[in-house]
């Protein structure tokens, strides 16, 4: 309905007057969602630790080609040109890059196995490949350079399971009010790993054997061993136990992600909502990977759609070149310490991703994305600008380049990097969300593949290769624009809704719209939560004065009713 009025909206929470839950009663649900987490330290180490892996002198020795003169990376690096070891283009691309093709089938492995076996057991199976990959990289053979390709391709398998599992077992067990903040952890754990990863790197590249390289690798073993022994301990989500027809379980689940016990209104009252949604979700087909693209209405294939290229624009705001490439950049600019500036940026991707988990719920997804954008534009168009027209020797400009990059991590930290994952675990119905969320996983592996793999051919300079240097920030500046024309026209704003809500919503309203529906729906929630330390609603800024007369009476009904 472009253009026109936003329709009266009630969703699934209209019902009998329960009496909130506070915060402190929600702690265990937190925390379960908080220790999913860790799953990203996964992610980010091995994604970050690759640079300084291929970088090692003793890694090149034994995976790379001795040249007497004119080594591969003279062209950027090297002046005068002198002997050693190096790895070439193709060589580098694909250590690099293979990670990404072993996750992208991960991901997709990810919706069966959370399906069939559970969220948590899912990510059991994740642990178990993962370090099968780790122990094949660390490992030596006669072909060893094949052994440690296979090694990150069973390494990227589990990766992918885990960067698909992760933020639905999270969506599905975090209290709606503070979902935004606790998602976003995942991406948080992600800037973690990366950070870890560099500190690492720099403390074992001094080393004169393979421990310089190994011993990077190896620690992810201590990784997985925490997440596994962890999630022993964690419940099960509700919404998996509801899909496989054992509301018993789900109500246990239920009642310990609350604090309270399976007979409690509240759990009876989310366990209604869950059972009758999916109900709802199975009139339109079984839960299928064709159901994902089912153009129906309730927006099976518009919200498929969405979840695929959100993940492909977050890829292509170009924030993998820092990452896998930074080292080099840096050196480019004329730095005296590139290896520095590295540490720093990922310094400054930790620090600023806080503000963005806090943000999420305050701001908004869709706002969020769409400023997040226009900032990462700005920042890079500058950057591009910048790095064309002054020189090496220009030391201001280029302390200017350093910081207005550090300026686009932190926009991206705190935008699109959490925002991305957060919206795509919310926004599917139960009965897709497995199949839906790992599509959307392994579009955002398939992109990081292609990315990791072109990049050097677009910035090294040298026979078929296209030189651009830092000119690449034209690009990025580009697909970073369309990335906020994406945000406004697609996005469905669904900050502080149930995962229930959220379906309701996007079957009714167009994302235009979704602001201000989105609010309407709050103000008439009959089960707000409330703040741990004050007791006042849990609400976001523009629903404050539009639900305070709601607020009242609700207490007002509340008390009447435990009288």
């Amino acid at each position: 309905m472009p253009g026109g009025a936003v329709p009266a909206f009630t969703g699934t929470s209209s019902g009998p007057v329960i009496k909130p839950k506070s915060a402190r009663e929600t702690v265990p649900a937190i925390a379960v969602a908080a220790f999913a987490a860790f799953g990203g330290i996964l992610f980010g180490y091995d994604t970050g630790t690759i640079s300084g892996v291929i970088a090692a002198d003793e890694f090149r020795k034994d995976f790379g080609t001795y040249y007497p003169y004119n080594r591969p990376d003279n062209d950027l690096t090297i002046n005068p040109p002198k002997a050693g070891y190096a790895l070439d283009t193709a060589t580098k691309s694909l250590f690099v890059s293979i990670l990404s093709a072993g996750t992208f089938f991960g991901a997709l492995a990810g919706a069966p196995l959370a399906d069939i076996l559970g969220r948590r057991w899912g990510l059991q199976v994740a642990m178990v490949v993962f370090c099968l990959g780790v122990a094949l990289q660390v490992g030596t053979a006669p072909h060893q350079d094949a052994l440690f390709v296979v090694g990150r391709v069973f390494a990227g398998l589990g990766v992918g399971i885990v960067s698909s599992i992760v933020p639905m077992y999270q969506s599905e067990t975090a209290p709606r009010w503070i979902r935004g903040a606790v998602v976003s952890g995942y991406q948080w754990a992600i800037t973690i790993g990366l950070l870890i990863a560099a500190i690492v790197n720099n403390s074992t590249n001094g080393r004169s054997d393979t421990g310089s390289y190994r011993i990077p690798i190896a620690v992810q073993f201590a990784f997985a061993i925490i997440m596994s022994v962890g999630l022993f301990f964690l419940p099960e989500s509700p919404r998996w136990y509801v899909k496989k027809g054992k509301p018993e379980m789900a109500a246990k689940s239920l009642a310990f992600l609350n604090s309270t016990d399976v007979d409690d209104p509240v759990v009876r009252s989310e366990l209604a909502d869950i059972q009758t949604n999916l109900d709802t979700e199975l009139t339109y087909g079984t839960g299928s990977y064709r159901d994902c693209f089912r153009n129906n209405d309730r927006k099976y294939l518009y919200r498929t759609l969405t979840g695929t290229w959100l993940q492909a624009w977050q890829q292509l705001t170009g924030i993998n070149f820092i990452f896998y490439y930074g080292t080099t950049f840096f050196q480019s600019t004329g730095q005296s310490d590139p290896f520095v500036f590295t540490v720093i940026s990922n310094v400054v991707n930790v620090v600023t991703t806080v503000p963005g988990m806090f943000m999420m719920e305050r701001v908004g997804r869709r706002k969020l994305l769409i400023w997040g954008a226009l900032w990462m534009f700005l920042c890079e168009l500058i950057v591009a600008i910048l790095g064309t027209t002054a020189s090496t020797g220009n030391h201001g400009a280029q302390k200017a380049l350093v910081a207005l990059v550090c300026l686009y991590v932190a926009g991206f930290a705190s935008t699109w990097g959490p925002a991305a994952w957060v919206v795509c675990g919310e926004i599917f119905p139960l009965a897709i969300r497995a199949k839906a969320l790992s599509l959307c996983t392994a579009s955002n592996w398939l992109w990081n593949f292609g990315i990791g793999y072109a990049t050097p051919y677009l910035v090294d300079t040298g026979a078929g290769k296209a030189g651009l240097q830092t000119k690449v920030f034209f690009i990025w500046a580009g697909t970073c624009f369309c990335c906020a024309i994406f945000a406004y026209f697609c996005i469905v704003e669904t900050a502080g809704l149930s995962l229930e809500e959220v379906d309701e919503l996007y079957s009714q309203v167009t994302p235009r719209q979704s602001g201000r529906a989105n609010r309407e729906l709050r103000a008439n929630r009959s089960d707000l939560e409330t703040n741990a330390f004050t007791g006042a609603p849990v609400l976001m800024k523009e629903d404050e004065e539009v639900s305070a007369d709601y607020v009242k009476e609700d207490m007002v009904k509340t008390a009447q009713a435990d009288a």
